[in-house]
């Protein structure tokens, strides 16, 4: 079954209503706090979403947003409903094996991210994909219109 590149704020909508745990690849720890990487997952964890830290760098860091950290996606235990990833648009390919393994529901690429090929990759695996688009604007603007 194949997934659908989402770009209507209907499909979005619906993809944020059925999300409620949310794995960050390339999440930044606290001490990175202004970064939209800290920000955005901080926000969505005060929204009530389960949020499972997936950063790139910082080996240090053993905790974010009060959570163990994962140093990567094949060890979560738990299904991952939408992964949400800062990464460098040239950066994605050596995600995609991982991703492909894991398949959560829906790949979110972030505000500057996007890269036809590795999002095609993934709508042919059967999972649905954002591109180019603000997870923390998308959800303010989603409970805005349910009043």
């Amino acid at each position: 079954m194949r997934g659908t590149l989402i770009q209507h704020h209907r499909d979005i909508d619906r993809l944020l209503s059925q999300t409620r745990r949310i794995a960050v690849l390339g999440i930044k720890p606290e001490h990175r706090s202004p970064q939209p990487a800290y920000m955005i997952p901080a926000y969505m964890h005060r929204a009530g979403y389960e949020v499972i830290p997936v950063p790139v760098y910082y080996p240090d860091v053993t905790e974010i947003l009060g959570k163990p950290v994962f140093r990567d996606l094949k060890v979560i235990p738990t299904r991952i409903d939408l992964l949400n990833v800062f990464r460098k648009s040239q950066d994605l390919p050596p995600h995609l094996d991982d991703i492909l393994a894991v398949k959560p529901r829906v790949v979110w690429l972030q505000s500057g991210i996007h890269d036809d090929v590795f999002a095609e990759q993934l709508v042919a695996a059967g999972m649905d994909v954002v591109q180019d688009q603000c997870l923390m604007v998308e959800h303010r603007r989603w409970r805005a219109a349910q009043g």
